[in-house]
């Protein structure tokens, strides 16, 4: 693909059993980006390569069939393969997001909720019904001061909708890590009802945690979280047809606010 000048450029990291990168890639496009889709064997054999982009991308699916855990092979793969440009890509502050399974990489190699130690602190589990859980649910934007740290999802609306499909989405940690978190307000999205009460199933699909649906680092550059938000790009994608103006869903304002960081 032939880059354009003055548009971020996007890589996505793929591989067998990644089933989201097309609708990842159409919408990082929509919102004025450049996008490689790449297979990880290719970073592998060029490693200083994911240093050329501007962002880098996790995307949804089941990656090597969700063998052993939800993306720990993937997980294990770019930490023990690729670690070192990932953690240089993370720290120089570069927007880094992880979506469904990408999440559970991000969570899995170390990189979320802290990329400094580069260790897992955490994990994502199956969920409490011991089923496969696809449907629309709430979401509760977490901010403080007006506004959230991560820069994924500045100046959204205090409860979005959005579509989860997932069966291993439950956040675990154990009490330190979940302090942590909540006291560096980390949290970046949390299961809620749609009035914002707390929510039940279904509408709490996994059981997670504090009902974390995602979550970023201290910088707010690295995001990760369990819904899809390249599945509601389009309001018409919807079912009851809404959006956040008269073509697009909450999911595009999220893309575009790492693009209008980078610019």
């Amino acid at each position: 693909m032939v880059k354009t000048m003055n548009k971020p450029n996007v890589i996505i990291v793929r591989t067998a059993g990644t089933n989201c990168d097309y609708e990842l890639q159409t919408a990082f496009e929509i919102c004025g980006a450049n996008v490689d889709r790449i297979h990880i064997n290719e970073l592998i054999e060029n490693k200083d390569k994911i240093l050329s982009y501007d962002i880098l991308a996790i995307p949804g699916g089941f990656s090597y069939g969700d063998d052993i855990a939800s993306g720990k092979i993937l997980a294990n793969e770019l930490k023990n393969k690729l670690g070192e440009n990932i953690k240089k890509f993370a720290l120089s502050k570069k927007p880094i997001i992880g979506i469904c399974n990408g999440f559970q990489v991000l969570v899995k190699m170390g990189l979320l909720p802290e990329p400094n130690k580069f260790e897992q602190t955490a994990t994502l589990s199956y969920n409490d019904s011991n089923k496969f859980e696809c449907r629309w649910v709430y979401l509760k934007t977490e901010k403080t001061d007006g506004n959230t740290k991560c820069i994924w999802a500045k100046n959204l609306p205090d409860i979005i909708p959005l579509p989860v499909a997932h069966g291993e989405g439950k956040f675990v940690a154990d009490d330190t890590v979940l302090k942590n978190i909540e006291e560096n307000n980390q949290v970046v999205f949390r299961y809620t009802a749609y009035d914002g009460r707390y929510p039940k199933y279904p509408l709490a699909p996994n059981g997670s945690f504090n009902q974390i649906a995602g979550i970023c680092n201290k910088d707010g550059n690295i995001f990760g979280l369990m819904p899809h938000p390249e599945r509601y790009i389009y309001k018409l994608q919807h079912p009851a047809r809404q959006g956040c103006d008269d073509k697009y869903g909450w999911g595009k304002k999220i893309f575009q606010n790492a693009i209008d960081f980078l610019k």
